[in-house]
């Protein structure tokens, strides 16, 4: 058995969440693994960022996001509403104040608490929607190539809206 990994380096844009189609990258690591029969699993190692396997969709938002991940947006929000307040205020426990006391404590702070600014971490709904999709998807290599449909596309989303981030995408091709 043979084992290909690579590493996709993905931007967030912060604000909303970022959904980014790994699609064709995928296709390019399978090819480039020369496996041709076995699995490809794609990994996100953040715990605000989930993968996930839809179908592509022609109609978009004018911000450029597609309908499908809108209504997902929609669905999510209904579950888990974007966090406004900083706890005990609102409907998150998360961050707590040992939370912040740690992240006070990381010599990077002032990336995640610019200024002191509490509400730089209120990011509890993204790691909540994270969880409910998952962090990876795991898809069949038949042929060498990406044993899905035509009209399947597989989709990177930072859910974290704090700000815009430098993100990693891990992809996993195994088999003969």
């Amino acid at each position: 058995m043979t084992v290909f990994q690579t590493t996709l380096q993905l931007q967030s844009h912060g604000g909303t969440p970022s959904y980014i189609d790994v699609t064709t990258e995928v296709k390019e690591a399978i090819a480039a693994s020369g496996i041709t029969s076995g699995t490809v699993t794609v990994i996100s190692p953040h715990t605000t960022c989930a993968v996930f396997f839809e179908e592509f969709v022609h109609d978009r938002l004018e911000d450029g996001t597609e309908f499908l991940q809108a209504d997902l947006d929609d669905v999510l929000n209904r579950i888990a509403p974007n966090q406004t307040a900083v706890p005990p205020e609102g409907e998150y426990r998360y961050p707590g104040p040992e939370h912040y006391a740690d992240v006070e404590s990381w010599p990077d702070a002032e990336v995640y608490l610019p200024g002191g600014d509490k509400t730089a971490l209120l990011n509890a709904e993204a790691h909540i929607k994270a969880t409910i999709l998952g962090s990876s998807e795991v898809f069949a290599v038949i042929d060498g190539k990406l044993g899905v449909g035509v009209t399947g596309y597989i989709y990177f989303v930072d859910f974290d809206r704090t700000r815009a981030r430098s993100r990693k995408c891990q992809v996993v091709v195994m088999g003969e």
